[in-house]
């Protein structure tokens, strides 16, 4: 059996964060698929092509020996159910585990068709530093079918949103911080002295 994770991020920016799960996946999958998405409970967003562009950058920058990592935009949609049937229709009898970070878990069983989403997936949670994963959300999601697994997994501490109010080089790997600067993407860079040029 082909075993494929599928991760869908916002990307709003990609983080050192994002990074090292990806290289934690690529040692644990046969496959992993890759992309930035837009979550319809966000509700200001980057546009979706810096957000590619930047998680692009990113991929580019792991050195994985597998070579297993792919950036798959076509996968990309508000609704996780169709990108699992468009998932399905390229890998019709692989393995599919969908990654969600341990934030989101508490919203899952507001998801779209999640009863029918769950059918088709199994869960790995990855933890994240300031969000308990509690025993109740837990159940609720295997209440509704899921198998859930949580990821042997320390991500460095640090947050898309936390960069964006408060910019932090060491928080992201260096493409990604340039291209960030290149165009200009978040506000606080309006209170810049002067534009920094790569």
């Amino acid at each position: 059996m082909f075993h494929i994770a599928l991760f869908g991020t916002s990307a709003d920016p990609p983080t050192a964060g994002h990074q090292a799960i990806l290289v934690w996946l690529s040692q644990r999958f046969d496959w992993v698929a890759v992309w930035a998405a837009d979550n319809p409970f966000k509700s200001h967003q980057t546009p979706l092509e810096h957000r590619e562009v930047m998680l692009r950058l990113l991929i580019e920058a792991i050195d994985s020996p597998q070579h297993n990592l792919s950036l798959e935009p076509e996968l990309s949609h508000p609704r996780t159910i169709m990108t699992v049937e468009l998932a399905r229709q390229r890998w019709a009898n692989a393995d599919l585990t969908l990654v969600i970070g341990a934030d989101l878990v508490p919203q899952l069983p507001r998801w779209y068709q999640i009863a029918q989403l769950l059918q088709q997936v199994k869960l790995l949670v990855v933890p994240r530093t300031g969000y308990v994963l509690e025993n109740h959300h837990l159940q609720e999601l295997q209440n509704l079918g899921a198998t859930v697994t949580i990821a042997d997994l320390s991500a460095p501490a640090v947050s898309s949103t936390a960069y964006r109010q408060h910019p932090n080089a060491e928080a992201l790997p260096p493409p990604v911080e340039a291209y960030i600067h290149r165009e200009q993407l978040y506000r606080w860079q309006d209170a810049l002295p002067e534009k920094v040029t790569y």
